[in-house]
């Protein structure tokens, strides 16, 4: 339980910003913003597998969400923390192992992107029809949010400042966003992309999220979902292990 400390102190971190108005609608303003251009704008006139456009679209604003509030937080703060304010040095200088520090550090992004994603789905629960809320949705939904936190460690590790955060974020996490699956299906793209865009985890989790039963395929993406869990968390430990600076 030498994670714990750790956890918990990114928690009380949270907890405060949560008192202030402006983070949770920082949090939430994007995928609320496309939930109203897109869902409730075209959600009731378009017809996209099977069903209304906005039962295809909440599945993947939630999938969306989860992967930007665990990814996010987690990275920024470990950049900033260990180049600008120096408090992950301290977490290096204590008591404790690689293993209790990234499993602290992801257990606290996982809470962040469950809580975002939570009210969106709560608010989706009386706009769609569509969702299937059963033990797959949340297992696929904490497993989504366990790989972005691992991912946010990863690239909190290895920025040098501010601005490779941001750049990582823009040419990686923004064009997941937008071409997994979250708006449109991946079968619309170019065959040339396709099979790249089928490899990373959004993907499936999108799919997942949108189909949660047990078949040959959900288990097959969940496999690979959790491929990319537990590679992700194996790097981060060994990256901190061999961390000096």
């Amino acid at each position: 339980m030498n994670w714990f400390p750790i956890f918990y102190r990114e928690i009380l971190l949270f907890r405060r910003r949560l008192l202030r108005l402006g983070y949770v609608v920082s949090a939430l303003f994007s995928p609320m913003l496309y939930l109203l251009a897109f869902g409730l704008g075209l959600g009731k006139r378009v017809t996209i597998a099977g069903g209304t456009y906005l039962d295809y679209l909440l599945p993947g604003l939630i999938a969306m969400t989860s992967m930007t509030n665990s990814y996010t937080w987690i990275a920024t703060s470990m950049t900033v923390g260990r180049l600008h304010f120096r408090t992950f040095q301290v977490y290096i200088q204590a008591p404790v192992t690689a293993t209790d520090i990234v499993v602290g550090q992801i257990l606290a992004g996982m809470v962040r992107g469950l809580f975002a994603s939570g009210i969106l789905l709560g608010l989706g629960l009386f706009l769609a029809t569509g969702l299937h809320l059963n033990l797959m949705f949340f297992l696929v939904l904490l497993l989504n949010c366990l790989v972005f936190a691992a991912f946010g460690v990863i690239l909190g590790m290895k920025s040098r400042s501010h601005e490779d955060t941001a750049t990582f974020t823009n040419f990686f996490i923004m064009p997941m966003a937008f071409f997994c699956g979250t708006f449109f299906p991946v079968d619309e793209m170019p065959w040339l992309l396709r099979d790249i865009i089928k490899a990373l985890p959004l993907t499936h989790t999108n799919h997942l999220l949108r189909y949660p039963f047990w078949n040959l395929e959900s288990l097959g993406s969940l496999a690979l979902l959790s491929a990319y869990g537990v590679v992700c968390l194996a790097l981060g430990i060994i990256i901190i292990r061999r961390y000096s600076e």
